[in-house]
């Protein structure tokens, strides 16, 4: 009888943990705001990614800076994934020519620049390099107050080059204090 529980028993647990649902990788990345709230996440290829880790420099910095033709966005992370010294993984969007709320493609890189490195791997996609032969996605800016110090967005990109994987970024969203 006590074998017969015992298998009972374990039979109920795996059928009920096979009932669960994996949690939404979403549900892991911090909100979009736009409240100055200092966050910054992402899916990369359907994983949650954002900054970690320091390497005698802040894992996430954000620079504007203002020219006569539009402002000059710049938005640098990294992160340290692992123990090895090439467990390292760098994401940066950068526009110009912004003067407030709006979209941004990548496609244009005269006006929009998304990248992701991956040391481990020895790739680096860059959406203005000629080896990237895939580019596609936007850069949203859904707050720019200079007076507040406040600039906020959404951002997704998809890359390819030969000799590497694709790599998709999605539900991006960041908030930053200038």
């Amino acid at each position: 009888m006590n074998k017969l529980l015992l298998f009972l028993t374990a039979a109920a647990a795996l059928f009920s943990a096979c009932g669960k649902d994996d949690p939404d990788p979403v549900d892991q990345l911090p909100p979009a705001t736009q409240t100055g709230a200092n966050t910054f996440g992402c899916l990369v290829n359907g994983k949650p990614w954002g900054p970690r880790g320091n390497i005698s420099y802040p894992n996430y910095t954000v620079s504007y800076d203002v020219f006569p033709d539009g402002g000059l966005l710049e938005i640098a992370t990294y992160r340290i994934y692992g123990s090895g010294t090439n467990d390292l993984q760098f994401l940066s969007l950068w526009t110009k020519q912004m003067n407030g709320p709006g979209t941004y493609s990548f496609l244009n890189t005269q006006t929009a620049i998304a990248g992701f490195a991956d040391q481990r791997t020895n790739c680096d996609w860059r959406s203005r390099d000629s080896t990237t032969t895939y580019r596609r996605g936007q850069l949203t800016i859904t707050r720019l107050d200079l007076q507040a110090g406040i600039v906020s967005g959404t951002f997704s990109f998809t890359l390819y080059k030969p000799g590497c994987d694709s790599i998709r970024v999605t539900d991006g969203r960041f908030d930053r204090k200038l």
